[in-house]
Order: structure tokens, then C-alpha cells, then sequence
């Protein structure tokens, strides 16, 4: 059996040596690896603050007003015979629309013409009666007296027949007023009274309604506060004054084509609201707005010249809801900036405080950056391709 020679005791420490150094030779290896591994800076792009002008655009709800509005009431008393207009269509101001039994009322002016016809009779024959006794009684043939009597008889007369052509006038008037004519131009409503009924001057239903619908008025509300606010920054002049021109929108998110035109604002609050109503006025030719329709009203009423508008997707948000941007900072690094933004304008939030003219807000390569990051900015309307910041390039292999 042969025999095993064990190695000297004096080779175990060579052994050991010679493993620790290659050890070390790895981990020198290994961190040169990591030594060479540096980061380069993350593109991105930038857009320059400048204020703008930006409108303050406010969204209202409000209702739809006829332009006016007439209830069609009769001025005498007496039977509906007949009815002129088709419910629904529109009518032309002086329009007959009813009819009243005129029976009565024709009488009345026969009588009243007879009478006034009687009063110039008797007024002629008083003033005869009176120049034939002047004479007489400057020769004293008859009592003045009696002269006097007559010249007042005849003066009655003519009296009498101011009174009769009153009457007649009043009686021809009334006549007249059994034709029930449109106060108004615009559209009429459904008949509220039928052939047959019984109309009366001192009714409170009216026989119909009619509605003048173009153009036609929308009543906004405003919360009296808002008002409040806007005229101390007009005073100010943190704002300048807005456009009158409004647009509408339907329920069912809808544009109305036409613009309108505010009008004026009330110059009292709703006590039982606290609100204030402005009033607006469309064109209406088709008659698509229609009296009592709930729509939303929105217009500038301000305009803000110091606001700075920032692509939204610059825009970012913490946890606590407070919105903040990035911005290339003096020393080149990315840089986080507080902002306050309340608003849209189109593709842009509008940015009312947090920025300053010159501020370089990084607008492209925000994938990932963070407070300090080395970047390269590069101004975002030159051509480049900005990348999201990415892992470590070359990163070592674990051995």
C-alpha cells in the first residue's frame, strides 16, 4: 500500500497568500469597473418664461329670457265668436287673433252718433235764438235777461256736443277693441280660452301668450363674492377688463353657433341666493333656443397680464395636491419650483405666481428627473432627441 506524503506545513501560508490575491485583484478589477461607470447629464428641453396676457374665463349657468313677453288680455267684455290664429305660429304685432260678439258695442256707437247728432241740433237752434236777441236787447226790446239766458242755453249746446262726441269716440273704441289684436310680434302660444267662452276686461287669465324669441336674452348668476373679487383686482390692476362676447353650451356638452353680447349686471344681490344676474343677448334665427332652457354661459370677463402659460404636461403634482414644475437652475441642475395654477388655456395651465420673466422651465425629459439631477438643457423648439433618463450604461457583472 503505498504511502501519502503530506505537503509540507510550510506551503499552506503560500496558498493562502496566493488566494487573497486573486481576491483582490477581482475586487480591484470590480471597482475599476464602477470607478469608469459615471452617469452622463439627461437631455432636456426648455421653454422661456415670458407673461402673457391670458383671458379669465369664467363659466356661468343661466337660463334663456324671451326678448319679450305679452299676455293677451281682453279690453271688453262679451262672448268669443271666433278665433284667428293657429297655435304655435308666428304672429305679427296688430295681428287679430279673437274676435268678441261686437253686437253691443256697434249699438252703442249708433246711439252715441244719434246723440251727438241731437246736441247739434239743439246747439244750433240756441245760437239762432241767441243772435236774434242780441239786438233786441241793445234796443232794450227784450229783458237782457233774457238775452243772457239764451247766449248760456247756447253755450250749453255746444258743451253738450264736446260730450256726445266723447261718447261716440269711447263707444268706437270699445267697438274696436272686440277684435282682440297681437300686442307684439313673435310666437304664440296654445289658445287659453275657446270659441264660445265668456271674456272679460277684468279677467286675470289672459286668452294667450306671445313671445318674442329672436333675438333672446340668457340670465346668468354670479356669486356676489366673485364680483366682488374681480373689481378690486380691476381696481388694482392686477386684471384689465375682459371681452362682453359669450358662448353657450347645451347639456349635452353642445355648442350653441352664435355668439352673444352681455348687456348689463344687476345692481342689487339676491338676498335669498347671493348672487348677481348678468344679461346676455343672443341671435336666435332658427329659434333653437327656446324660453326657460338651462344652459352654461362662458365669457372673459377679465384678462390677466402678468399670467405665464406652461404646456401642461410640465405641470406636475405632489402628494399634497400643490403643483410645482421643473426649471434649469443657476447651477445647471434640474430644479424644482413651487407654482400656483387654477386654470386652463387650451393645451397650456396658466401659471399665476412661482414663475419670473426668464425662468427656464423644463418642459421635455422629465421621465424620472429629479431635484439636482445633472442635465443638458437645450431650448425645446430646436431639434434634438430627448430621451428619458435611463439605467447606468456599462453597468459591472458580478463575478
Amino acid at each position: 500500500m503505498p504511502l501519502t506524503i503530506p505537503a509540507p506545513l510550510s506551503a499552506l501560508p503560500f496558498r493562502r497568500t496566493a488566494l487573497t490575491l486573486v481576491i483582490a485583484s477581482l475586487l480591484v478589477s470590480c471597482s475599476g469597473e464602477k470607478k469608469d461607470d459615471k452617469r452622463p447629464p439627461t437631455q432636456v428641453g426648455y421653454i422661456v418664461a415670458q407673461p402673457s396676457t391670458v383671458p379669465v374665463a369664467v363659466t356661468l349657468s343661466g337660463r334663456t329670457v324671451a326678448y319679450e313677453t305679452s299676455e293677451v288680455r281682453p279690453q271688453v267684455t262679451g262672448v268669443i265668436v271666433k278665433r284667428f290664429f293657429t297655435e304655435g305660429t308666428l304672429v305679427k304685432a296688430g295681428q287679430p287673433l279673437y274676435q268678441i260678439d261686437p253686437s253691443l258695442y256697434r249699438a252703442a256707437v249708433n246711439q252715441a252718433s244719434a246723440d251727438l247728432a241731437s246736441a247739434r241740433a239743439t246747439a244750433e237752434a240756441a245760437g239762432a235764438k241767441a243772435q236774434r236777441y242780441k239786438p233786441l236787447a241793445d234796443m232794450e226790446a227784450v229783458a237782457k235777461q233774457d238775452y243772457a239766458d239764451a247766449l248760456a242755453t247756447a253755450r250749453s249746446a255746444k258743451a253738450s256736443i264736446a260730450q256726445n262726441a266723447a261718447t261716440l269716440d269711447t263707444a268706437k273704441i270699445n267697438l274696436r277693441f272686440t277684435t282682440v289684436p297681437a300686442p307684439i310680434s313673435g310666437r304664440i302660444g296654445r289658445s287659453l280660452i275657446t270659441v264660445g267662452a265668456l271674456a272679460s276686461a277684468s279677467q286675470t287669465d289672459s286668452l294667450a301668450v306671445i313671445q318674442r324669441m329672436d333675438p333672446i336674452y340668457v340670465d346668468m348668476q354670479q356669486s356676489a363674492a366673485e364680483i366682488t373679487a374681480l373689481r378690486r383686482k380691476l381696481a388694482a390692476g392686477g386684471v384689465i377688463p375682459g371681452s362682453t362676447t359669450v358662448h353657450l353650451t347645451f347639456d349635452d356638452g353642445s355648442q350653441y353657433a352664435l355668439p352673444g353680447t352681455v348687456r348689463f349686471s344687476e345692481v342689487t344681490v339676491d338676498e335669498g341666493t347671493g348672487t348677481v344676474t348678468l344679461r346676455a343677448e343672443f341671435p336666435n334665427p332658427d329659434g333653437l333656443l327656446l324660453p326657460g332652457m338651462f344652459v352654461s354661459a362662458v365669457f372673459d370677463q377679465a384678462n390677466d397680464p402678468n399670467a405665464f402659460l406652461v404646456p401642461q404636461n410640465a405641470v406636475q403634482r405632489d402628494f399634497d395636491g400643490s403643483a410645482y414644475v421643473m426649471v434649469v437652475g443657476a447651477d445647471g441642475k434640474a430644479a424644482r419650483r413651487k407654482i400656483e395654477t387654477n386654470r386652463t388655456n387650451g393645451p397650456n395651465s396658466v401659471v399665476t405666481s412661482g414663475l419670473q420673466r426668464g425662468d427656464k422651465v423644463i418642459v421635455q425629459g422629465l421621465n424620472g428627473l429629479k431635484q439636482g439631477a445633472e442635465i443638458k438643457a437645450v431650448l425645446s423648439t430646436a431639434p434634438q432627441e430627448v430621451k428619458p433618463q435611463s439605467g447606468k450604461p456599462g453597468a459591472a457583472k458580478g463575478h
